[in-house]
């Protein structure tokens, strides 16, 4: 792909079809109309809109309206579905790995880098093995499922041992992400144990294992506290200061002397850059990142890299309404904002105009635990107003509604919780789902062969 392939417009190359490039595409494209040529390259053909992934694991919402389509919302904009595997600035050059095919060179006049993050894994004997993420779509959907199928299998056992593995859950990373799909998973078990006379909630287990000496950071100390004290009134066991060390075969060993089995374990210990940004000649700093000017132009030894801009959780962009020296946190919030200031920049670029910093102003951060449950902060001019329990979970579901892409997906979401207010979460898990062909192999393998 080169150039002339665009009918001589300038061409914007995307990375990744996340909340940054979505709205940078979006915008652009408002911004410029047919002026500009756009395409957008990521490895899903859909963004996943992940502070909806807690909600998701818990069954209360249908894990399609958490997801926006790219070719359906990126009208007039080309979408490639592929992983990029190496990035030649120097020629202007990006290279796409599709599925089943050779590899695509893409030649670009502007380059937007948006491709995120991964999940920070640690080598801790069984963790690859055993553990699971909860960062897709796919995974939320994972871990549900292995919930309420543990839930189904152990009111069947007479085996005390099994049943006790089948009900412990773990969970490790006390961040948003930790928190808020164990809290979300553990309202969801709570719900669902009226309909099981044979389990008690006593019989449950969840542990929550985190290095810090405090969960969900983000929120502040005084709300950590209150969102600690209230899960472990609800019975769920954290610890804290506290490493994994082992979980092989299930068997969970933690750095504080405990062991037990335990039927699923979600890790959500951090995160860090997408590793394809090694594969590139763009200058990362030391943890990884590219370190982006306030214009959101890719920073180099000499200064700005031509034409090459980028923002997300795969960079380091100054945050200038939080003071010298900070940096964006890696949240939806930012990324959102910072699509925006992109299209307007590259748009300013391509007309000749100067750029203009990105600033943004935290609106607040807030957590949900569970139904009507949750803990968070507002930002109201100068104020900082803390919310506890019903205001905070429906502070967050209103905004993160509003942030969805698209009415439909709006509407969805609201949809599924209105159904679910007049009646009951679904307590159906669906493991088969992992092996959709398993039956199918089972009934092929006892047909009897021709001779």
């Amino acid at each position: 792909m080169n150039n002339t392939t665009h009918g001589g417009l300038p061409h914007v190359l995307i990375l990744g079809g996340g909340s940054l490039g979505l709205t940078t595409a979006e915008h652009l494209r408002k911004a410029l109309g047919s002026d500009v040529a756009i395409t957008v390259v990521d490895s899903r053909p859909y963004l996943t809109y992940q502070p909806f992934l807690p909600e998701v694991g818990a069954g209360s919402i249908d894990p399609r309206n958490v997801l926006a389509p790219l070719r359906k919302v990126l009208t007039g904009s080309k979408v490639i579905t592929g992983t990029v595997s190496e990035i030649r600035n120097a020629d202007k050059t990006v290279v796409v790995q599709t599925e089943g095919d050779a590899p695509l060179e893409i030649s670009y006049d502007y380059l937007v880098v948006g491709l995120g993050s991964v999940p920070r894994t640690l080598p801790i004997p069984g963790l690859a093995e055993n553990a699971i993420g909860f960062k897709w779509v796919e995974e939320a959907v994972a871990v549900r499922d292995r919930i309420l199928s543990s839930l189904a299998e152990a009111a069947s056992t007479k085996d005390a041992a099994t049943r006790k593995r089948l009900l412990t859950f773990t969970f490790v990373g006390g961040g948003f992400a930790g928190a808020e799909a164990l809290a979300e998973a553990q309202d969801m078990v709570h719900d669902t144990l009226r309909y099981y006379p044979d389990l008690h909630a006593s019989d449950v287990r969840f542990v929550l294992i985190e290095a810090m000496g405090r969960i969900l950071p983000e929120v502040g100390e005084d709300l950590g506290k209150f969102a600690l004290n209230q899960l472990r009134e609800r019975g769920i066991e954290i610890k804290l200061e506290t490493f994994l060390n082992s979980c092989e075969g299930g068997h969970v060993k933690t750095s504080d002397g405990d062991e037990f089995e335990s039927d699923l374990i979600v890790w959500t210990a951090g995160i860090k850059p997408n590793p394809v940004l090694s594969q590139s000649d763009l200058p990362l700093n030391q943890t990884g990142r590219l370190d982006c000017l306030a214009d959101l132009r890719v920073k180099g030894e000499d200064g700005p890299v031509e034409g090459v801009f980028a923002g997300g959780d795969c960079t380091t962009v100054p945050d200038l309404a939080s003071g010298e020296g900070k940096v964006c946190p890696p949240n939806a919030q930012h990324a959102v904002r910072q699509g925006k200031r992109l299209a307007d920049n590259i748009a300013r670029s391509i007309q000749g105009r100067p750029l203009v910093d990105y600033y943004h102003k935290n609106l607040g951060t807030m957590a949900t635990l569970g139904m009507y449950k949750g803990v968070g902060t507002l930002f109201l001019g100068d104020r900082k107003i803390e919310l506890k329990g019903l205001p905070s979970w429906l502070g967050a579901r209103a905004y993160h509604v509003y942030a969805m892409p698209t009415f439909a997906k709006k509407a969805a979401v609201i949809g599924g919780w209105v159904a679910q207010a007049v009646g009951h979460r679904d307590i159906l898990g669906i493991p088969e789902s992992e092996e959709p062909r398993r039956a199918f192999e089972l009934a092929a393998a006892s047909t009897p062969k021709k001779n």
